[in-house]
């Protein structure tokens, strides 16, 4: 069998082209950073009867996400680098929707993608006890459940504990990746996540999407223009529209092809 592996800002997927028979425990086996290939999950990507492909994309621990930003980025680059089409505008199916891909090409090769996100659907700040401890959170749909959590100090922010912590929460049945935002400027934003089914990951698309639009709602970031967030892996580039439409512009990048005997 053979994947490619790849990484948008070191959110790192396995990438196959067509269909698993069980694609959780292939992404259990293979994710496995001393055992398998390593990586934050796998993403399949196959023909579409709605757009011009469809994504599935399944963690690390074999849960199925809805959606995964920085995986989708990859799978416009995968598909143009590898000839699977020549559009440099594409649609691609996703669990939350069809989502809008811009592929910027250099040299024959997608270098970024600017994506839109559809609408992020911001609800008003909760007061929840975690650990023994109250925090405030804000919880935000960008096709994944996300809740935002605004720090002073960004850095040295409770992933292991405030956020595994959140992420099987009573207030979210299904689960949830939790965000740790501290505000640098109204242009720029500092954040660290825990995703749900991988942990600590170097970046995480949707996550950002969901931080700038808590971040808007907030007061702390405006709409319409563009907000840096600053993440463990690099920089994505994001502006929450009047309609809280999300746009999401940021890299992609190929790490290597893998054999994998199953």
């Amino acid at each position: 069998m053979h994947f490619t592996k790849m990484e948008g800002l070191g959110n790192d997927y396995l990438y196959y082209f067509g269909e698993l028979s069980d694609p959780a425990a292939v992404s259990i086996k293979l994710s496995e950073r001393h055992f398998g290939i390593g990586s934050d999950g796998i993403i399949l990507i196959t023909p579409s009867d709605v757009a011009d492909f469809k994504m599935r994309i399944f963690n690390a621990d074999g849960s199925e996400a809805k959606m995964c930003g920085n995986g989708i980025r990859c799978v416009g680059k995968y598909v143009y680098d590898k000839s699977y089409t020549n559009k440099t505008q594409l649609k691609i199916e996703t669990l939350s929707g069809i989502k809008t891909l811009d592929l910027n090409v250099k040299n024959g090769k997608v270098a970024s993608v600017r994506v839109n996100m559809g609408k992020a659907q911001v609800s008003s700040p909760v007061t929840l006890d975690v650990n023994g401890k109250t925090i405030t959170t804000t919880p935000v749909s960008t096709g994944n459940p996300h809740t935002v959590t605004f720090v002073d100090d960004a850095e040295n922010a409770p992933l292991t504990t405030t956020g595994a912590a959140l992420e099987k929460h009573s207030c979210f049945p299904d689960g949830v990746n939790a965000e740790f935002a501290q505000i640098i400027d109204k242009n720029t934003i500092r954040m660290r996540v825990w995703e749900r089914g991988s942990g600590i990951t170097m970046a995480c698309g949707t996550g950002s999407c969901a931080t700038a639009a808590a971040a808007v709602q907030a007061g702390f970031c405006n709409k319409n223009e563009e907000i840096t967030v600053i993440l463990d892996g690099g920089k994505l580039v994001i502006t929450v529209l009047d309609d809280n439409t999300v746009i999401m512009q940021g890299p992609a990048a190929t790490v290597c092809e893998c054999e994998v005997e199953m």
